[in-house]
């Protein structure tokens, strides 16, 4: 048998595949054309930090996404060289490698490294977080459902009453203890409005599957997860009307979005966040007392 007659052929044409390769390289082309042009086109409006100066996880996701990028640009580009360089031609027959020990370490060895520094530093980030001691701060209630979010204050007590899972129903959508005094005065506005350079913690729960509340202007993410209750806190530095300023775009709101995919509506689970001064936010939290949608 000829070398030639041993190489793969199209079973209709008869003939060799060298046209797919070539294709296939012109696709990779246009492929990363395309994500350079995009990146370079939507770059304002990728994830914003000027909300959250000098937070310690902006160069921990940058270098995630360095080094994501150089990756993905590595490994696709020597997708398409190889299958060009190695495509079928007549008088050349494939050679099977059996195995390169050098190569398979370096391809483990490297991204296990990467993989424990990057998670290695996240976890100290994340301690961080977690440990550190806010006083002064307010705390809101958050409860996600399909394809909402709803926030419980404290009212003028500033203190929230219990609440439990037992308790929801049609009428009690964040499952409010109706018997303990604290929860008289709770109020679930239509805004979540927070103040300017006070911590805000939140008490995150969601009602039916697995939720994230991110602020992408924050540069910060929590999971709310059915059956139990997760926590985050965060400062804003800036007013809603201060970035409107900062950012010359009177159409600016703080966002927030759910980040894990919860169904069809996903895409639409938002909620705008208000920053206020701290005159304004009190006049607002004071006239909740006495708005319909009170508890009483």
């Amino acid at each position: 048998m000829k070398k030639e007659e041993a190489l793969p052929k199209n079973r209709y044409t008869g003939k060799y595949y060298t046209r797919q390769p070539i294709l296939f390289v012109i696709f990779g082309i246009v492929l990363l054309i395309g994500l350079f042009s995009s990146t370079i086109y939507y770059s304002g409006q990728f994830l914003s930090f000027q909300a959250l100066p000098g937070t310690s996880t902006i160069p921990l996701f940058m270098v995630t996404t360095i080094l994501t990028v150089l990756a993905f640009l590595i490994t696709h580009i020597l997708l398409f060289v190889f299958v060009y360089k190695f495509r079928s031609r007549s008088g050349h027959i494939a050679t099977p490698i059996r195995g390169n020990l050098k190569l398979e370490l370096m391809w483990t060895i490297f991204p296990a490294l990467m993989f424990i520094t990057l998670f290695l530093w996240s976890q100290s980030l994340w301690n961080e977080i977690k440990k550190t001691a806010v006083e002064d701060k307010l705390v809101i209630e958050v409860m996600a459902e399909q394809f909402n979010w709803n926030t419980r204050y404290g009212g003028v007590d500033q203190k929230l009453g219990r609440s439990a899972f037992r308790f929801i129903s049609d009428e009690n959508a964040m499952g409010i203890d109706r018997s303990d005094p604290n929860s008289e005065d709770d109020f679930i506005p239509l805004q979540m409005h927070i103040p300017k350079n006070q911590t805000v913690t939140l008490l995150l729960h969601s009602k039916d599957v697995i939720h994230s509340f991110y602020i992408p202007s924050f540069g910060t993410k929590m999971d709310a997860v059915p059956g139990m209750t997760t926590s985050m806190h965060f400062k804003a530095l800036y007013s809603t009307d201060e970035m409107r300023k900062k950012l010359n775009d009177n159409e600016f709101n703080y966002e927030v979005a759910c980040a894990e995919l919860c169904g069809k509506m996903h895409f639409a689970m938002k909620l705008i966040l208000i920053v206020d001064e701290r005159e304004q936010f009190d006049t607002w939290y004071a006239s909740q007392r006495n708005a319909s949608i009170a508890l009483q």
